[in-house]
Parts: C-alpha cells; sequence; structure tokens
C-alpha cells in the first residue's frame, strides 16, 4: 500500500517546524517532502549580527537534509498549486518545471519586504530579510566608511558616514543598534575619518518597537539615543535619490545607504491561489484549515489565524507564532490519518527579546521587564534554544567577538544589483483618523 504524501510548501519557521514534528508524529507510516528555495532553514532573528559582523553567515543556515531526518527536501520555487488534483508545481534551480502531488497540503511560504509606494524607494534602498541582504549590507557599511575616509570633500564624507534605516520594528531597532557600534569601532580605526559615522531611524509611529510593551520601547529608545543613533519617530522617508533622501518633515539627508526595515507582507504567491485571503493572508479557521478544502492547511506569515485570545483578530506575523502555528499543523494532520485528536489554535505570550547589541538588550520573559545584561542573557539564551541547530557555533562567534577585535573587509560576492528591493505591488499606507 502506498505511503500517504504530505508536502510542506516553505521551511521558514512554520514549515521547518512542521515537518520536524511530523516527521516524529507519522514515523514511516507517511511520506513527508519539503519543498523549499533553499536547502536550509534561516534563522532570521540574528541577521542584525550579520550584517555587523558578530555572527558568520553560515551559523543562520541550518542545513535541512539531516537536521530533518525522515523527510525528503525538494529545491525550488513554488509557483502553482491545483488544489483540484492536488499537485503543487514548481521551478527547479536551473529553471526546470517540476510538480509533487499531495495528499495533505501545509502551506508556510513565508513573507517579503513589505512595501510603500514612495518614489525612488526600488531603486535605492535595500531590504532586509535573507543572508544574501546581510551580506551585502555588511560589505556596504565598509565600502562606505572606506571611501568617507578617502573623500576629500566634507560633504561627501558626511554623506557616506550617513546610514539611514526606515522602520523601528524588532528589525530597523536592532540593525540600527548594531550598526552604530559596528561604525563606531571601525570609525576607531581610522584616525583620517573626522567625521563620526550617523545612523538614523525613521518610523510614522510614535515610538520605537511600536508593537512591544512600552517598557521595552523605553529602554530600546534610550540605548539608541545613549550610542548616538538619530531616532525621528512620527517621521518617514518621502522621496528616496541617488544622493540621499527627503524626509517627510521636509528635511533633505544626504546619504549613500537607505535600508528598508517598515516590515514584512504575505507572499504574493497567497494571492495567487484563488483562495480567500485577508490582508494577502490566506483565511483559515482555528484549526489552521482552508476552509472548502480540509486536506490543505497554512501557517505562519502566509496565514490569517484566528486569535482566539482576541476575538474577531489574528495573530501577528511573528517567528513565536509561526513555530507554533507550523508543530499544530503537523498534530492535526496527524489527527486526520487517526492519530491524536485535532486541536484549536492557542497561544500564551511568553514574552518578547531585543538585542541592541554590545552589553545592552531589551526583554520581558514571562512578563517581567528587564534591561542590560539580564536581559542580554535572556536574549542570547532564548535564541540559542530556539535555533535548530548550529548553537555551538553561534556561542563560539559570541565569545570571540566578546574577546577578540572584529574584523572587517569586504567580501565583495554580493553586488547591489544581486538583492533589489522587489518592486512589485507597493502597499497603499494605511490611514488613520
Amino acid at each position: 500500500m502506498t505511503k500517504p504524501r504530505v508536502v510542506i510548501v516553505g521551511a521558514g519557521f512554520a514549515g521547518y517546524h512542521a515537518a520536524k514534528t511530523l516527521s516524529r508524529l507519522a514515523g514511516n507510516r507517511a511520506e513527508i517532502v519539503v519543498l523549499n528555495s533553499t536547502d536550509y532553514f534561516l534563522y532570521l532573528p540574528l541577521l542584525p549580527e550579520v550584517a555587523a559582523g558578530v555572527v558568520e553567515p553560515k551559523r543562520l543556515a541550518v542545513p535541512l537534509t539531516g537536521t530533518l531526518r525522515g523527510v525528503r527536501v525538494v529545491i525550488g520555487e513554488a509557483d502553482e498549486v491545483d488544489l483540484q488534483n492536488r499537485w503543487v508545481g514548481f521551478t527547479q534551480q536551473e529553471g526546470d518545471r517540476n510538480r509533487i502531488a499531495y495528499d495533505r497540503l501545509i502551506l508556510a511560504v513565508g513573507s517579503v519586504n513589505k512595501l510603500l509606494p514612495i518614489p525612488g524607494v526600488t531603486e535605492y534602498a535595500h531590504g532586509f530579510r535573507g543572508l544574501p541582504e546581510a551580506l551585502y549590507l555588511h560589505d556596504h557599511i565598509v565600502r562606505q566608511v572606506e571611501l568617507a575616509e578617502q573623500a576629500e570633500d566634507p560633504a561627501e564624507q558626511q554623506a557616506r558616514a550617513t546610514f539611514v534605516v526606515v522602520g523601528a520594528g524588532y528589525t530597523g531597532t536592532e540593525v540600527a543598534a548594531h550598526g552604530q557600534l559596528f561604525t563606531d569601532a571601525l570609525h576607531a580605526q581610522r584616525p583620517r575619518l573626522t567625521v563620526r559615522p550617523r545612523w538614523m531611524l525613521l518610523d510614522v509611529a510614535p515610538r520605537v518597537l511600536p508593537e512591544l510593551d512600552k517598557r521595552m520601547s523605553d529602554t530600546a529608545h534610550r540605548v539608541l539615543e545613549r550610542r548616538g543613533v538619530d531616532v525621528r519617530m512620527g517621521t518617514s522617508v518621502a522621496e528616496a535619490t541617488a544622493d540621499g533622501v527627503k524626509l517627510t518633515d521636509g528635511e533633505y539627508v544626504p546619504t549613500c545607504s537607505l535600508v528598508w526595515c517598515v516590515g514584512v507582507r504575505p507572499d504574493p504567491f497567497v494571492a495567487e491561489l484563488g483562495l480567500r485571503t485577508e490582508r494577502g493572508r490566506l483565511v483559515v479557521d482555528e484549526y489552521l484549515n482552508v476552509p472548502g478544502f480540509p486536506e490543505v492547511y497554512a501557517c505562519g506569515d502566509a496565514a490569517a489565524v484566528p486569535d482566539v485570545a482576541h476575538p474577531g483578530k489574528v495573530c501577528a506575523m511573528t517567528a513565536q507564532h509561526a513555530q507554533r502555528q507550523g508543530k499544530l499543523a503537523a498534530h492535526n494532520i496527524a489527527a486526520s490519518y487517526g492519530k491524536g485528536r485535532r486541536r484549536p489554535y492557542k497561544h500564551h505570550d511568553l514574552g518578547w527579546v531585543v538585542d541592541l547589541g554590545g552589553k545592552d538588550a531589551a526583554a520581558n520573559p514571562l512578563q517581567v521587564n528587564l534591561s542590560g545584561l539580564p536581559a542580554k542573557a535572556v536574549t542570547r539564551g532564548y535564541h540559542l534554544l530556539a535555533m535548530p541547530g548550529n548553537r555551538s557555533r553561534v556561542g563560539a562567534d559570541w565569545v570571540l567577538d566578546a574577546t577578540l577585535p572584529r574584523p572587517a573587509v569586504q567580501l565583495g560576492l554580493v553586488p547591489a544589483n544581486a538583492v533589489p528591493l522587489e518592486s512589485t505591488t507597493p502597499e497603499m499606507p494605511v490611514r488613520t483618523r
């Protein structure tokens, strides 16, 4: 008798943990296939540390083959789903088209950079969602500091030493915090560089980390200002040019560096499925099922999962939710084959962590607000526990960074044209009254 096949599209937090959990529950009774565009799971929360040279990039790439035992890994980009005939079409790395049939399907395609219709942004900004972008930003920072040192014109020197980050959520705040420490270290090595590198953090929100407890926000803001980061709340970019950015308050800031961290949106692949969506996310019930297709599940950033703790709302697009939803999808698929009972998605807020570089962090484990070294210990402990692999290597990088000077060289592996900010379907800004 042929074993049933479960296909999981995407190997981010949701897809990876769905595959890992299902392989444990199913044993050899089902064929589990993960379809992903890369052969690794990427631990996104530590990308700012890659850009700042704290952690080596390969540490964040956990191989799918080997860590997902009993799971078949197929490398390709999903671009079609036939819900009636139950198959997924995909394009392989060298351009060949293929398809794979399924008995159960988990859609966990994740998210991409969120775009706004601001002139010049797609031409002159770079996003921050993957290893290539983090590697590019690291090289770009080093290059701009080196060029600033060589510049004879004071205006050019200041422009090259100015870095603008748009978006004061998790990613933008951490990029700016780590970035200021990184460029301060580069500045200290270059006595001919007469200006101190300047980082700006912009957001239309009233405070940094607006989605978190205000005490965590205050901690982060205090650390940023102490380091000299120019934090501008209620301000964003009105236009980007090759030589700088015009802000919404009318000021023009000469710069060669615009980092786009305004948030994420569901992968556009979701909208092409012909299924009901809510703000670009697949509508599912509390069991993560797609209505009308009991064999199809969706989880993570691609799914609008009802938040039972807040009736009428859906769960936020966070790694914590994605990981838990992936595990639940695996349990509910096992239940559909008679192993256990299916369960609705319920969550308990365990708290949040924000790494601010150096000895600083903000954390509120179990609603206990921490800052400084205690928060740093909690933050790094959380990341080590959350990573599915490479823990010893990441820990070793942290120890080396704390005890040895940080090497800063341009590797030139990722040119700017290899990491464009996707320019399709920008979102209209949400207007509030």
